[in-house]
């Protein structure tokens, strides 16, 4: 009688262990679910909940989707200058010695303001020179006038009057020599005016825009070989691109394009061909190709690299995009992240992915123009979408 006790003992054990273990595994369930759930129940897998402190730390910027016209098109680098139109560089039209200096860096001008006064002997020549030579103008026309006179009274022959107008003639050509020597050295309206003027003469702005450089300082000597001022209308610059010639031969002008600086990451800014070159380059093989940016919000500066999406021959159907950073691939697939009116709340959307054009991608499927998309940030968001989706498959095991 005795493995009667031992099989009832074996039985309370085992009837024992299966009455704690479904307690133990709802235990493990309840904190995996806690782990995978932190926003409360219903997790929704088409969104992804980012908890308050980490969006302190999360860095998310936004772009819209965009459309642009569908066809072939070039990438091509290039480096922002000014129009040729407005930009000028001021110098000295003779060795001077600067005095009064009007303007400073970045200062803006109009045409005619004055940027310096300069000293210089040759002005002190020229203002005598024109001085004399207008006196000496004073003098014929007074003779051919009294010449013309006694001619009147056939005191005098009329050969001698036409001698005298010539002469008079001679001092006028020799004023209008000085007073354009006088004007090339930037001689004042009263100077012309035969006035004596200032001790120096004054450079002026030839433009209106900004002061870019200025190299002019009190005292120095002014070399005419070298520019004392620089002066560019920034509202408008161009951006010079070097493109294949197999390629630039299908570029339109007017054609729009799109550029992107390494300085604003994400951003594009709208361009239009103002020129395709006539000459190729021997050793690259390319053609200089000429886009025109409008800047007068500031933003640009000369100087700045950038890459052109410029678009060949006749624009195709019109296409969606995004920056290549917005779209993340997941399960298989590529998803969007989108901000809801929730802080720390992101949809998250199946798209469907075209073809990469330069730092964009095209969307086939899943966006629409001028919606917003996570562009930096969204990989992080991908990464909180796999540990909330993993989570769920280890809670279904």
């Amino acid at each position: 009688m005795k493995p009667a006790p031992i099989l009832l003992a074996t039985l309370l054990l085992l009837t024992a262990c299966k009455s704690e273990a479904p307690k133990h595994e709802e235990d493990h369930a309840h904190e995996e679910g806690k782990g995978a759930e932190p926003h409360g129940e219903g997790h929704d897998e088409t969104s992804v909940h980012i908890a308050a402190e980490m969006m302190r730390d999360l860095r998310v910027t936004t772009a819209r989707v965009g459309e642009r016209p569908g066809g072939e098109s070039v990438t091509a680098l290039g480096e922002l200058t000014f129009s040729e139109n407005a930009y000028a560089e001021v110098a000295s039209p003779i060795a001077a010695r600067v005095g009064t200096i009007f303007v400073t860096t970045g200062q803006e001008v109009k045409q005619g303001d004055k940027l310096a006064e300069l000293r210089s002997p040759e002005l002190g020549k020229a203002r005598a020179s024109l001085q004399a030579a207008q006196a000496r103008a004073t003098a014929a026309r007074q003779a051919a006038e009294r010449k013309r006179t006694l001619a009147e009274e056939r005191i005098v022959a009329q050969k001698d009057v036409q001698a005298a107008e010539a002469e008079a003639a001679a001092a006028d050509a020799e004023v209008a020599s000085a007073r354009a020597e006088l004007v090339s050295l930037g001689a004042s309206e009263d100077e012309l005016r035969g006035g004596q003027g200032a001790p120096g003469f004054v450079l002026r702005s030839p433009l209106s825009g900004t002061v870019i450089e200025r190299d002019a300082r009190m005292g120095q000597m002014a070399d005419p070989s070298q520019p004392l001022f620089r002066i560019g209308d920034l509202s408008s610059l161009w951006l010079i691109v070097h493109a294949f010639e197999r390629d630039a031969v299908r570029i339109q002008r007017g054609a729009q394009a799109r550029v992107t600086f390494a300085a604003f990451p994400g951003q594009e800014i709208a361009a239009k061909v103002g020129h395709v070159g006539q000459r190729v380059d021997a050793a690259s093989r390319t053609i200089p190709v000429r886009l025109e940016l409008d800047n007068r919000d500031g933003l640009l500066r000369p100087g700045m690299s950038a890459s052109a999406f410029v678009p060949l021959g006749d624009a195709g159907a019109p296409i969606t995009t995004v920056p290549a950073a917005a779209l993340q691939r997941l399960e298989g697939g590529w998803v969007a992240f989108l901000p809801t009116a929730t802080r720390g709340v992101f949809e998250r959307r199946e798209v469907g992915r075209g073809r990469t054009l330069g730092g964009e991608v095209e969307v086939l499927s899943g966006l629409k123009a001028g919606e917003l998309v996570v562009v930096e940030g969204a990989f992080l968001l991908k990464a909180e979408a796999e540990k909330s989706s993993g989570g769920g498959e280890a809670h279904a095991h």
